[in-house]
């Protein structure tokens, strides 16, 4: 995913790695927050795959400033990224899906429904195994489970109606 973030940040303007994590946070920080620790491999692993280029420039105060460009093939994977299958598991699918989500905009309106698709299957799936703990009568839930299992069966209800909107204003355009 950081991958993911920083091409997308870098699409409208070139930013130092500085300038890239406040852009993340600034975007995604309800999902994620990382480090510069995270965030500095990544560009080594971009840059390498040809996916950003730099350059280096000297501020007036004699500092030297590494600036971070997006390259054509890393528009072509930003959108495989986006497209890519997601996870299934559903701690990682549920941050996973609101970044992608979040970068939407990028998405031509028939990758978009492609996207939001997949994410809606997903959600779907977990909403079901959710309620399949809830309504199995030979699986004992505790009351402390079954408040946390409703309560994600209305967070799914809730994103899923949320995917429905973007899925129809997606066919509107």
């Amino acid at each position: 995913m950081i991958e993911l973030m920083i091409l997308f940040v870098l699409m409208k303007r070139d930013f130092t790695m500085y300038g890239i994590h406040k852009r993340i946070l600034e975007r995604f920080c309800p999902y994620t927050n990382p480090s510069f620790g995270a965030i500095k491999p990544a560009l080594v692993r971009l840059e390498r795959a040809k996916l950003l280029t730099t350059s280096k420039i000297m501020s007036d105060g004699g500092k030297l400033s590494i600036y971070y460009t997006i390259t054509d093939a890393g528009l072509k994977e930003l959108r495989k990224l986006l497209l890519k299958p997601m996870s299934k598991n559903p701690l990682q699918f549920v941050s996973e899906a609101k970044i992608k989500l979040c970068c939407a905009s990028f998405l031509s309106p028939e990758d978009a429904k492609i996207m939001y698709n997949e994410i809606k299957s997903l959600a779907l799936l977990h909403k079901n195994n959710a309620l399949k703990i809830l309504n199995d009568e030979y699986t004992p839930v505790d009351f402390y489970q079954k408040i946390v299992l409703d309560n994600t069966v209305c967070e799914y209800n809730n994103f899923i109606s949320m995917l429905e909107g973007l899925e129809k204003d997606a066919r509107n355009s």
